[in-house]
């Protein structure tokens, strides 16, 4: 053994991890995160590509182009005699028109097409409630798992999420275990009999019990986060790999607008080096993760690439002809023009979820305007509800809905002045993570810093809008404040709007009909920002 470490810490690779030895086993992780509800293709807005855009070879990802790439990759691995397992970091659910028409039933199909060996939760997959997501595995041909949920009181659940799968290949066990990100409950609607497990409690007592039963090739498949996925790694002993989702972070050792490498490399408790790998969102790129371990379990080798689904790869003709025959019915809604924008709106999530957005500006002041004439002066919108850009020219119905598809209604409601801070303390408290509690505001100005921890003050000043000037906000003052009946429900932490609302309406319309009513208004929608959101 000795002289075999030798042999291979000689031949060190650019992850730090050594080189194959004699009796190794290899194995091939292709891997998908986050494709919320992009059965169609893609554009480079991350939303739904046209016609024209495809003809011309401008579209992205797209279900039948995921299944081509798995079928050919999964080929060409097992032909070179490699092993191989196919993986979904979670959130098939929301996204696009298909989950607004079909909720998770078109989504299990085309998972079902895809062969996954393993698919984790995600957040979103509990947005419609614990019964959708229970249709949604009763339908799937693959295990759905996740290890720090609780799901034992509720009804619709009970004993259908395991939270290990224990999977085999070229004779040797794999365990796959999970996690779902805790905040679940405020960033989704789980109900109150799901409890979440702190993940790295649950993940050390899975890991213990995998290697007391002789299997020391153990992979998490996670739905946290990068940033908790590297916490996680430093945290608990035993995990060989993460495959991660939830933060759509493009890792790449190619990609011009990667977050960093692929694989991301973090030192365990016991000194070993743990890869760490995600593939961005919304099916743009497979990812394909190759790890090498010795016959003692000792991960050697971790290297590979995510890979570009662009034109090069050809749809696959009958799961394209599928996708088809389901958007037929909603192709007349998507179609119908209502209105225009003279250039792109940016509604991209590293845009929305740190500052102020020309998407969050569109959208905040479409809901003050729909109610201004209600008293109300202030809006708030949570960044992390708006799911993708415009492009400029004609608008459609189908690009709002893409934007805004979660059938959220519009909330009013009263508030004082200090209740409004506490709100956006919330909103800026977890913009390093990239959470989607950011506030974008109309009729709102505020000043923040991030050098300042989370709750500590970070929202250094507030003024709002009277009589057409700025004014300092009065904490002691009773505000009207609109937002959406999610955040209004004390999603994405919003609590104080819930506890501290006062004379709340929660069924106002669809924020998405709000939003197209006030671009088809304009005649033409300039995109815009102003400096109502500073950091500083």
């Amino acid at each position: 053994m000795k002289n075999r470490f030798l042999i291979a810490s000689a031949l060190c690779l650019s992850t730090g991890l050594s080189t194959a030895a004699y009796a190794d086993f290899s194995l091939s992780i292709l891997h998908l995160n986050d494709l919320h509800s992009r059965i169609e293709s893609i554009n480079k807005y991350d939303s739904t590509c046209g016609a024209e855009d495809e003809a011309e070879g401008k579209c992205f990802g797209g279900i039948a182009r995921i299944k081509t790439m798995l079928d050919q990759r999964r080929a060409e691995l097992e032909a070179e005699g490699k092993n191989v397992i196919v993986v979904d970091a979670g959130d098939q659910f929301q996204g696009s028109l298909f989950y607004t028409t079909y909720k998770g039933d078109a989504a299990v199909e085309f998972a079902n097409v895809l062969g996954l060996d393993a698919m984790v939760v995600g957040n979103h997959e509990f947005d419609d409630g614990p019964e959708v997501l229970a249709k949604f595995i009763d339908k799937a041909e693959f295990p759905v798992i996740s290890g720090n949920i609780d799901v034992s009181a509720e009804p619709a659940l009970k004993g259908k999420v395991p939270g290990i799968v224990i999977l085999e290949r070229g004779g040797e066990k794999i365990g796959i275990v999970s996690a779902l990100a805790e905040d679940t409950s405020e960033t989704s609607s789980p109900g109150e009999n799901v409890r979440f497990i702190q993940a790295e409690d649950y993940l050390k007592g899975a890991v213990e019990g995998l290697e007391a039963a002789g299997i020391n090739k153990i992979i998490a498949v996670t739905h946290m986060g990068l940033s908790r996925d590297m916490e996680i790694a430093a945290a608990v002993p035993g995990i060989d790999v993460i495959v991660g989702g939830h933060s759509h972070t493009l890792l790449s050792n190619t990609q011009e607008r990667a977050s960093g490498p692929y694989p991301v490399m973090v030192t365990n408790p016991d000194g070993n080096e743990v890869p760490i790998v995600q593939a961005y969102a919304y099916g743009k790129f497979l990812g394909e993760l190759d790890v090498t371990w010795d016959d003692d379990g000792k991960l050697l080798k971790a290297e590979g690439e995510p890979i570009l689904l662009d034109a090069s790869v050809t749809p696959d003709e009958g799961v394209a002809a599928r996708v088809a025959e389901l958007a037929a019915p909603i192709e007349e809604l998507k179609a119908k023009v209502i209105g225009s924008s003279e250039g792109a709106i940016d509604g991209d999530r590293g845009s929305c979820r740190a500052g102020e957005c020309q998407m969050g500006n569109l959208v905040a002041d479409a809901m003050l305007d729909r109610v201004k004439d209600q008293g109300v002066q202030i809006a708030i919108q949570n960044g992390g509800g708006l799911r993708a850009s415009i492009d400029g020219g004609e608008v459609t119905m189908g690009e709002v809905l893409t934007v805004l598809p979660f059938q959220n209604t519009l909330s009013t409601f009263q508030l004082k002045g200090s209740d409004v801070v506490a709100a956006l303390e919330n909103g800026v408290s977890q913009v390093e993570e990239g959470a989607g509690r950011f506030p974008q505001v109309a009729g709102l100005k505020y000043y923040w810093t991030r050098k300042k921890d989370p709750g500590a003050g970070r929202v250094l000043l507030v003024e709002v809008m009277e009589d057409g000037n700025w004014v300092p906000l009065d904490p002691d003052k009773v505000y009207g404040v609109v937002s959406n009946n999610y955040m209004r429900g004390g999603g994405d932490g919003y609590k104080v709007f819930a506890e501290n609302g006062m004379n709340a309406y929660d069924y106002g319309p669809g924020l998405e009909v709000v939003v197209a009513d006030y671009i088809a208004a304009k005649g033409g929608y300039a995109p815009y920002t102003d400096g109502r959101i500073t950091e500083q």
